[in-house]
């Protein structure tokens, strides 16, 4: 690996059924600094999103958690992302990834679990949420980690919530992460 001065490429690339996992996005690459490539309610991705995709240093995975595991747009994509699992194009990029679900809980452990294994599959270094849960009597909902995650960012947003309502707290969180995998890709790169 070459030294280098010049910043990471970072992508976020996500699904967002109701807007409020496009929130958390946004969140995460105001973090890293990152470019938005979101998948369409068909599970595609713009050719130019694969393109970013094969050229980033960072890749950051997000999806809603539905019925206990990532949207099926989610899953097409990565079903999809077989054609650069071949040529090992994404080989020692740097993953992260994030969700969010109306319940508390709702099993959005799953989905980043999901997504570290994608990432693992396609040969990829994870990057872990590292922020300490808000896990205490004076601790309030606004609060980063409030979910007590480690392996990366957990939101919840009321099943009849407006994205615009979403928790400070989670969106936070998003952005410390997002800040979190840009440094690490600064790293590396150097």
């Amino acid at each position: 690996m070459t030294a280098s001065n010049s910043s990471p490429q970072i992508v976020v690339v996500y699904h967002s059924g109701y807007g409020h996992t496009r929130r958390m996005a946004e969140a995460v690459a105001k973090g890293a600094g990152a470019t938005l490539h979101a998948i369409d309610a068909e599970g595609n991705l713009s050719e130019d999103g694969w393109v970013a995709l094969d050229a980033a240093d960072a890749i950051i995975l997000g999806a809603p958690t539905y019925m206990g595991g990532p949207s099926w747009q989610f899953k097409k994509f990565a079903d999809a992302s077989s054609k650069p699992w071949f040529s090992a194009k994404w080989q020692d990029k740097i993953f992260g990834g994030f969700t969010n679900s109306a319940s508390l809980n709702g099993d959005k452990l799953n989905t980043l679990q999901y997504f570290a294994l994608l990432a693992g599959q396609h040969g990829g270094m994870w990057v872990s949420l590292g922020i300490k849960p808000s896990n205490t009597r004076a601790s309030l909902r606004d609060d980063p980690n409030r979910m007590g995650s480690y392996l990366g960012p957990m939101a919840q947003s009321d099943a009849d919530a407006a994205p615009a309502e979403m928790s400070i707290g989670d969106l936070e969180t998003g952005r410390l992460y997002g800040a979190r995998v840009a440094g690490i890709a600064r790293q590396r790169k150097s």
